[in-house]
């Protein structure tokens, strides 16, 4: 079962931020031990997923039951500093807007916890039965985190038939919204 958690932040949206914990292997990184630019699409996605999957969904499930499928529309991403061999990463989505067809999430990326996660030591965990995760609150989420990589990802529900734009599912869309 994977370690991801759910955080919601008072003074942002009504929307929690979902956060998968990912390290940086040394297959991530170039020569020089720095993650390599396209590896920051492999984590935003592999977090976009567990989203998903955390809001009771699989892609291959979207596909079987609705006949449809997100796609990545488009993508701003901002690199603020760079991911090292080893590090231990918190990749966020949170969703910005949902329209008919659409959804926006915000993404983020971010080292966990500096010198003291490189040196093995862990933050105090909270472990949820439900999900396996767990839930850290603001104070544990801004200790020591340094932001690297934000994106605004653009996504589109097209019919796996057409790949044409459909509307998102009522029973998904309510799931979201929550």
């Amino acid at each position: 079962m994977l370690n991801c958690h759910w955080v919601t932040i008072a003074n942002m949206s009504k929307s929690k931020i979902f956060s998968l914990p990912v390290r940086v292997y040394f297959q991530d990184t170039d020569a020089g031990g720095v993650v390599y630019h396209a590896n920051y699409l492999n984590f935003l996605e592999r977090a976009r997923t567990e989203w998903l999957r955390a809001h009771g969904y699989s892609n291959a499930g979207l596909m079987k039951e609705f006949g449809m499928v997100f796609v990545v529309r488009s993508m701003k991403l901002d690199y603020l500093k760079p991911a090292l061999l080893d590090d231990s990463l918190d990749v966020t989505a949170q969703i910005k807007d949902i329209g008919r067809s659409r959804l926006t999430l915000l993404q983020m990326v971010r080292r966990r916890h500096g010198v003291a996660e490189q040196s093995g030591r862990e933050p105090p965990l909270r472990t949820s039965s439900v999900t396996g995760g767990y839930f850290l609150n603001e104070a544990e989420v801004r200790r020591g985190e340094e932001l690297l990589t934000e994106a605004e990802v653009h996504l589109v529900c097209v019919s796996l038939a057409s790949f044409k734009p459909v509307s998102v599912p009522d029973v998904l869309r309510m799931q979201l919204e929550k």
